[in-house]
């Protein structure tokens, strides 16, 4: 039994248990590398299966390290020291292109089955693919579950002539059965013959593609013994390609469908695809819904629509918003517990709802979802939110032709007590913002986007007597309300929040005020870091999660956003939508 002196504590005092959860608070390669061959107990922890089974050798940590020199004697260290001890016990690795050339060139890993390959450049990657290669041969003859993070926009081979990633992964990996392959560049299919994608071991298969009629390829019998699939579609319209929609899917047992715009397609196209799914286990969906003189959706549709051909369907996950537009018909709308009735007789007893009670220019709109709530987002939010629990949401999207007054902030600061990211489209002034005291806290916040706003919310974020932002460092806005609601940059209400600022995205040029970088301090020093010559004077950039600004000769900022806007319901203009990949904090 381990005891210890206050006068002389050792780590090597503390017991194993103790060790151990140490050792989980370190990153695999610090922990390879500082760690093993320093004393025989550090290797029996260090070494032990349960640790060493998977092994994350992405750079993070690396990062502290200002020379590539240091990384070259760090993966060194582990390649000769440690990987030839335990080649034969790793069971799935997580690389990046600098650990791959380190950990793939040089050593067989006979019990390695899954493999994660992260922040890949698509020609990059390619190199590992062709000539003989230990990738090359591990896929061919081992690796069963795959996960593939390509981060270039344009995927081309050498010769100039585009490069379907997807397929080829598919033709070499001859094991696969589990495959998650994310694309920055949007994935299709449309041009590709039948047989380009094809797969005979394939059974689960996690991707988003950039229409529907790509959903309706990787379902046309090109992958035969896929049972679940798990699709985010970018769009879904109409098609004038010839694909099948009719024949059944009976080896389908999960289906995961997410798709956030709003679509007028449900019907002709969601609704005949999942009618070909009659074995289907457990189905979630994530729609948004646009109808034309209709009502909303609700259980008595979705059943008739298709549940009622899926008598095997024992989980059902839903998140569905609808938007009506009812210009020339009157419809009577159902009230909330209309709608959680028509759910509640169809057996799905946990259920919650807000929706529209009466039109407001002839439009409405309701979001019925399953309860617990299930999804990373809760987009297209109005004011008609009546409260909840949502734990699992990091990325909140709100809009609304009626304004967001502060009791519902307060809603929500309860609601989403997890909350990271928050968008907000409302150009209505707040009616009760003079009479509301309540202070409130959003205390994981780090981005806010309020370049579509009133005036009003610019207040209720950015001034410390309002809201409570403690981890705000993302911040986009419109140049003119910033100026307005800081009085130029001098006042002290917003100057707390805005201190804080890390990345700030604004759209328009302006001219940089004297205060400006004062004013946003953390800013400053994040420009400062980046300078770059330009003949005989200097530019400062800071590069922005989606969007660059650079610091002009002038002293003018501008930025130019690196994402459009799709088509919101209620402005006739484009929203910003959340991102499935996390930004960094």
């Amino acid at each position: 039994m381990y005891t210890l002196n206050n006068n002389d504590i050792n780590i090597l005092d503390l017991p194993d248990e103790i060790l151990l959860r140490i050792l989980n608070k370190l990153h695999t390669i610090e922990m390879l590398y500082s760690l093993v061959n320093v004393n025989q107990r550090f290797d029996r922890l260090v070494l032990d299966r349960f640790y060493i089974h998977h092994l994350d050798l992405t750079i993070k940590p690396l990062l502290y390290h200002n020379s590539s020199v240091n990384n070259q004697k760090i993966f060194d260290g582990i390649c000769t020291q440690v990987l030839p001890r335990i080649h034969h016990k790793i069971n799935k690795f997580t690389i990046e292109p600098l650990s791959m050339k380190y950990i793939l060139d040089t050593i067989d890993y006979s019990q390695l089955n899954s493999l994660s390959l992260v922040n890949f450049q698509s020609e990059t990657l390619l190199q590992h693919l062709t000539g003989d290669t230990i990738l090359l041969r591990l896929l061919n003859n081992q690796i069963t579950h795959l996960t593939i993070d390509i981060t270039d926009k344009i995927s081309e081979i050498p010769d100039g002539n585009q490069l379907n990633m997807f397929a080829l992964i598919l033709s070499i990996s001859k094991c696969l059965i589990d495959l998650t392959f994310t694309q920055r560049t949007k994935i299709s299919f449309s041009n590709l013959p039948s047989t380009t994608c094809v797969s005979s071991t394939l059974t689960k298969l996690n991707i988003t593609v950039n229409t529907f009629d790509d959903c309706l390829y990787l379902l046309d019998g090109c992958l035969q013994h896929l049972s679940i699939l798990i699709i985010h579609i970018i769009e879904i319209s109409d098609s004038s390609l010839n694909i099948d929609n009719t024949k059944n899917l009976p080896k389908l047992k999960c289906l995961s469908l997410t798709s956030y715009w709003y679509t007028y397609f449900y019907n002709n196209r969601i609704v005949p695809l999942l009618r070909r799914m009659l074995n289907l286990e457990e189905l979630i969906l994530f729609l948004s819904i646009k109808r034309n003189e209709s009502t909303y959706i609700d259980g008595t549709q979705l059943y008739n629509d298709f549940l009622i051909n899926m008598p095997r369907l024992n989980k059902f996950i839903f998140s569905i918003h609808t938007y009506i537009k009812n210009d020339h018909v009157k419809i009577d709308l159902p009230s909330k517990n209309d709608i959680l009735n028509s759910f509640i007789k169809r057996g799905y007893q946990h259920v919650d709802t807000y929706a529209d009670k009466k039109l407001i220019y002839n439009r409405g709109y309701s979001h019925v979802y399953s309860l617990p709530y299930y999804f990373n987002d809760f987009i297209f939010m109005t004011s008609g939110f009546q409260g909840g629990m949502f734990n699992k949401v990091r990325w909140l999207v709100m809009l609304d032709i009626r304004p967001f007054e502060n009791e519902l902030f307060q809603v929500i600061s309860h609601s989403f007590p997890l909350l990271q990211r928050l968008s907000i489209t409302n150009l209505q002034s707040q009616k009760n913002k003079q009479n509301s005291s309540t202070f409130i806290t959003f205390a994981h916040l780090f981005e806010l986007d309020l370049k579509r706003t009133h005036i009003d919310y610019v207040v209720q974020f950015l001034f410390d007597k309002n809201t409570s932002l403690p981890r705000l460092t993302h911040l986009t806005i419109r140049y003119e309300p910033l100026a307005t609601v800081t009085q130029g940059f001098t006042n002290d209400a917003a100057h707390l929040t805005c201190a804080k600022i890390k990345r700030l995205v604004i759209q328009e040029p302006f001219v940089r005020p004297e205060k400006f970088l004062s004013y946003f301090s953390s800013l400053y020093r994040l420009l400062s870091s980046n300078l770059v010559n330009i003949g005989s004077s200097y530019s400062r950039s800071l590069s922005i999660h989606r969007s660059t600004t650079h610091l002009k000769h002038d002293g003018t900022i501008s930025s130019k956003p690196r994402h459009d806007f799709k088509d919101s319901p209620y402005f006739g203009r484009k929203a910003q939508m959340p991102k499935h990949k996390n930004v960094e904090s």
